[in-house]
């Protein structure tokens, strides 16, 4: 009995349970004594991490070969991982440098290793924008950010956004007034502000603006190792130059001094929802050049670009005239998400430039209208979200016993941003500025435009239809018209040959 019992002995886990291990378990399994033996322990690396584990020995191999150095340096970290980007390279290497609490210059490799992991595993929206503003300041350990370190890390994020733009890299000429302008927001004529204050500011008036610069990272510290592999057999080709782009351009599709220029958009693309920045179609790769380098341009594109190049320009009173009826003709009927642009000056000199977004096709009524997507952004002289939610958009100029114009705000009585029933003149937080420039701008898919294409030719050929017209001559004897005829010295208004 003895021994049939210690034959039927099940193996426990931990836990207590009854249940045999089942073949090929990795539990345990005990001598002939009853000792229980422990596997040999075999560690494997997950797959998430070995793309680190790789890059991390690359760039301690071109360390030791360049530098003589066991370890991650500065130099080796900016030319194989960001040469396109030296100021976050020597950033972000200060930072993992830093968070490591390395002794020497350079970061061994376990270091590196574990503080890239910490980068990829961020995925909170606030925990991003913190990383990049803390890893842009220099003063970490007091937790303050002086304006020059906001600007630069502004400025990386522009570049991002431009340089894989998908029409090909482009550049701005007002990218140090846009910049000028978000800092002077931030903060307002100080030398400094905590890490906490500069990240609620950005979640506040620009919450997307960081979220390229983070993916950008994630990115190449994913792939870079993949690149570096080929290249490494090949002397002196390891330069590390990364995608290859062209020519950068100047604003392409527009005047230079349009209200909303590339570094503009770039801006307000940052602080609006989806419902205005989301692209027709997924970017094309280029046909010229590698297939692979194209391709990847492709991607990089749809990863760090925050510039919709689908915005298309539907009136601009610097074409088209200033006036209300120039407004509604050139923006009604288009059936998408718009941007409204308005530029104006104060007596004293004082100039703003406002954007008025709209999520829903404009519509004359006596009533505050307008989605959760409606928001009031000033652009200059320092950027601001001023407001946003739902109907909080006017726009009547026909109905009576209503007040006339375009009006924008929360509180119908007291409205934000009121422009004038003749579009000359605007008041904007209770000060009176004067109407010198209007553009609108449709954010909505291409259909929407030749939707409204179509809408325009429609009333141009009911115009003419109209105008052809033929009238009888019993109609004619009392029609206003030939009374207006006589009165201008012509009598009869019929002069062909009896």
């Amino acid at each position: 009995m003895g021994n049939h019992s210690s034959h039927e002995k099940t193996v426990t886990d931990g836990s207590g349970s009854g249940s045999s291990s089942p073949r090929g378990s990795t539990r345990g399994t005990r001598s002939g004594s009853g000792v229980e033996l422990q596997p040999e322990k075999t560690e494997v690396q997950p797959p998430s991490l070995v793309p680190i584990e790789k890059l991390g020995k690359l760039l301690v191999q071109r360390s030791q070969k360049e530098d003589g150095v066991n370890g991650v340096t500065e130099n080796s970290f900016t030319k194989y991982l960001f040469p396109r980007y030296p100021e976050l390279a020597r950033q972000f290497y200060r930072h993992v440098h830093r968070s490591a609490r390395c002794s020497n210059k350079h970061i061994p490799l376990a270091a590196f290793r574990q503080q890239c992991e910490k980068i990829l595993a961020v995925l909170d929206d606030s925990v991003i924008i913190d990383t990049y503003v803390r890893m842009f300041s220099w003063n970490p350990e007091e937790g303050t950010v002086s304006p020059d370190e906001l600007r630069a890390l502004l400025y990386v994020s522009y570049k991002l956004s431009m340089d894989y733009y998908p029409d090909g890299p482009q550049t701005c000429m007002l990218i140090n007034k846009t910049l000028t302008a978000v800092v002077k927001g931030c903060f307002n004529n100080k030398e400094s502000h905590s890490v906490g204050f500069v990240v609620r500011w950005l979640e506040e008036h620009c919450h997307r603006l960081i979220f390229p610069v983070h993916r950008y990272c994630v990115h190449l510290l994913a792939t870079r190792h993949r690149e570096l592999e080929s290249r490494m057999e090949v002397e002196g080709a390891g330069s590390g130059t990364g995608i290859e782009l062209s020519t950068p351009v100047l604003e392409r599709g527009g005047p230079v001094h349009t209200l909303l220029p590339v570094s503009c958009a770039w801006l307000v693309a940052a602080t609006l929802s989806h419902t205005y920045t989301r692209p027709l179609m997924p970017p094309k790769a280029s046909s010229g050049g590698a297939g692979g380098t194209s391709a990847s341009a492709a991607w990089m594109s749809r990863l760090v670009c925050a510039l919709p190049s689908h915005w298309v320009p539907l009136y601009s009173s610097d074409e088209h005239g200033l006036g209300a009826n120039r407004f509604l003709h050139h923006t009604l009927a288009y059936r998408g998400p718009t941007l409204v642009v308005v530029a104006g000056s104060a007596p004293g000199g004082h100039t703003v430039t406002l954007v008025l977004a709209s999520g829903q096709e404009w519509r004359e009524t006596h009533q505050y209208w307008g989605s959760s997507d409606c928001a009031l952004l000033q652009l200059f002289p320092t950027y601001q979200l001023v407001e946003t939610g739902p109907k909080m958009l006017y726009l009547n100029t026909s109905i009576r016993g209503y007040p006339r114009g375009l009006r924008a705000g929360s509180d119908p009585r007291k409205p934000t941003l009121a422009v004038e029933e003749d579009f000359d003149r605007f008041h904007y937080q209770g000060a009176p500025y004067v109407l010198n420039a209007i553009e609108v701008w449709g954010c909505g898919e291409q259909a929407a435009r030749e939707a409204q294409l179509d809408v325009k030719k429609w009333q141009v050929r009911e115009a003419e239809r109209q105008r052809q017209v033929k009238i009888s001559a019993a109609d004619w004897i009392e029609h206003p018209d030939r009374y207006l005829l006589e009165l201008a010295g012509r009598p009869q208004y019929n002069n062909s040959a009896s």
